[in-house]
């Protein structure tokens, strides 16, 4: 028996959702563009907030805020990956599910730091296709939302909320910005 989700607004939840059978069925960059646009069309149909994703070849990570009176992750969620699978099928011209199972989830707000551990993301996000060879910097742009927390001049392909937790860090933006990168390189205990 699986555990019930936790599900409440005000959340922060980080999203984590497999390809089927862990193929690279994501690999080209029209496919993974596509995704971004089924996050479009969440966007557009329910109120939340999307604070960082990263699309990879065989998987996904998203960090969304729900928020009072809006959706729950899971309605969020079966939407984004519903229309993704649709869309994906006839694209490819193929049946069957595009999904490895239900996604998985963990909760910011209830880890022991919340604020270290959604910086911990941030910079996970970012160094995710690096690890996988798609980029050589983490602070390089790639199917992610992650540079809108790196760089202030980066306009990302979605609207991305920046969490509360990184613009508690400084006053303005690029203090924020520069506290975060003094701690993804040990240089800044918080």
């Amino acid at each position: 028996m699986r555990k019930p989700r936790f599900i409440a607004p005000n959340i922060t939840y980080h999203v984590t959702s497999r390809i089927i059978e862990c193929k690279n069925l994501m690999e080209e960059d029209s496919i993974k563009a596509l995704f971004e646009y089924c996050i479009t069309l969440a966007q557009a149909k329910y109120p939340f907030e999307l604070i960082n994703y990263q699309i990879m070849d065989n998987h996904i990570h998203l960090l969304i805020r729900t928020v009072e009176g809006g959706a729950t992750i899971s309605r969020i969620v079966q939407y984004i990956k519903s229309r993704f699978a649709q869309r994906f099928n006839k694209m490819m011209q193929r049946t069957g599910p595009v999904w490895n199972e239900r996604f998985k989830d963990s909760i910011v707000e209830f880890a022991d730091n919340p604020r270290i551990y959604l910086l911990n993301l941030l910079w996970y996000f970012a160094n995710n296709p690096v690890r996988a060879g798609k980029v050589k910097s983490p602070f390089e742009s790639y199917f992610g939302g992650s540079r809108a927390y790196f760089d202030s001049n980066y306009r990302p392909h979605l609207k991305i909320t920046l969490h509360q937790y990184f613009l508690e860090l400084g006053d303005t933006l690029e203090e924020c910005i520069e506290r975060l990168c003094a701690y993804c390189r040990g240089e800044l205990l918080l």
